[in-house]
């Protein structure tokens, strides 16, 4: 892989996935950011189920913890995991109440101290909100980027690293979801949709077997 095929391969994607943009609903910064923590492990379609009545009541730091755990559990538990994630909710709303003036902390450092935020989801955060060309590595771009040979490694730091490393910089703002998104609808984990791919003469597995 070098950048000269990873300019192509984008070029591409960029014509396939008009519109790159996250599929979780919000209605502000905050709410993006708690749908981003529900998205662990599950579908963003089943976080958008759950939150569309939860923001109507709870769209703010100062709502949600008034909310409560309790009250807030009724609302996702529809999601895996979400007793831990209601506690990480309520206990993330606390502390941009007391340290932040109820707003999202706009670097990666402050981000991951937050409870239930890691580094891909700061990433998604800070790509989305705040524009920052970072690339957040989510079970979709692991598998489409080892099938188009950006990366041979599993360890998701260090699939960020070839990422950033292969793919033009021009097109790292929208690298994340334009590898979710083709990830998602046609590079499946099962039965992906190769004969209608517009990479399909781009892939490294192109008449291999399917990582």
């Amino acid at each position: 892989m070098d950048k000269r095929l990873g300019n192509q391969i984008f070029r591409e994607l960029e014509i396939h996935v008009p519109n790159p943009r996250s599929e979780l609903i919000a209605k502000n910064d905050y709410t993006f950011c708690v749908a981003v923590l529900l998205s662990a492990q599950v579908t963003d379609k089943s976080v958008n189920k759950a939150t569309l009545p939860l923001f109507q009541f709870a769209d703010s730091p100062v709502a949600m913890v008034k909310l409560g755990v309790d009250k807030l559990k009724e609302y996702i538990k529809s999601i895996g995991l979400y007793n831990s994630k209601a506690t990480n909710i309520i206990a993330l709303s606390e502390i941009l109440i007391s340290q932040f003036d109820s707003k999202i902390p706009n670097n990666r450092n402050d981000l991951e101290k937050l409870p239930g935020i890691g580094r891909k989801s700061a990433n998604v955060i800070l790509n989305t909100l705040f524009g920052e060309s970072v690339i957040a590595v989510d079970t979709h771009v692991l598998r489409v980027s080892k099938r188009l040979g950006f990366t041979k490694s599993n360890n998701r730091l260090q699939v960020e690293s070839d990422l950033l490393k292969l793919i033009p910089k021009q097109f790292h703002k929208n690298a994340s979801n334009l590898l979710v998104l083709h990830g998602r609808y046609t590079c499946t984990a099962k039965s992906p949709l190769c004969s209608a791919c517009p990479l399909h003469n781009l892939c490294f597995t192109n008449n291999r077997t399917m990582i």
